[in-house]
């Protein structure tokens, strides 16, 4: 199998199965289609890292692996692809996801944790209190939930279907200017 520079570093099936780690799942992880590097793997496996990526804010590669053998695409681009979210992505992408699942639910000016200019304030007092911060955390993330989960869910079908349009349009403009050189050369012969 060929594989492109970007994907030379990526673990194979071979290498996969061979782990004494997952040895148990070996029997699930040896399908061609987890492993090939086509259009529709690539583009799957990004669609699938992405949402679960967005979504699900633990265990991803695990979950982004299960999307993977579920749907039958690309596993090692799907476990890439949840890498996402990061440190430096989710507080855009949260605040993001609150913002928009706040214009989709509604008004929530009664809620004691609503993002409002003064928040940062009564966030940084209250986790200056070491002893409560977890609980301070939990209550907040309580009273954002539904504007949050409802943001989060729509920016990950919006990434995943993003992600897997525009592997499929570079794919295909690759492989259009690939077939231009090639008619190109031949003309020159």
């Amino acid at each position: 199998m060929r594989r492109s520079r970007f994907f030379k570093h990526m673990p194979t099936s071979q290498s996969i199965q061979e782990n004494r780690f997952l040895k148990p799942f070996s029997g699930y992880l040896h399908h061609h289609f987890l492993w090939q590097f086509n259009r529709r793997g690539v583009a799957g496996g990004l669609a699938v890292g992405l949402f679960v990526g967005i979504l699900i804010p633990f265990a991803q590669i695990l979950f982004g692996a299960i999307g993977a053998l579920l749907v039958r695409v690309n596993l090692p681009v799907a476990a890439f692809a949840t890498f996402a979210t990061n440190p430096f992505t989710v507080p855009p992408l949260y605040y993001a996801a609150y913002r928009l699942g706040h214009m989709m639910i509604g008004d929530d000016d009664e809620q004691p944790g609503a993002l409002n200019p003064g928040m940062i304030d009564k966030v940084a007092n209250q986790q200056a209190e070491v002893g409560s911060w977890f609980s301070n955390m939990i209550d907040w993330v309580q009273s954002v939930g539904p504007q949050l989960m409802a943001g989060l869910a729509v920016i990950a079908v919006a990434a995943a279907l993003a992600g897997y349009v525009l592997v499929n349009v570079i794919w295909h403009l690759q492989a259009r200017l690939r077939w231009r050189k090639r008619q190109q050369r031949r003309a020159t012969h």
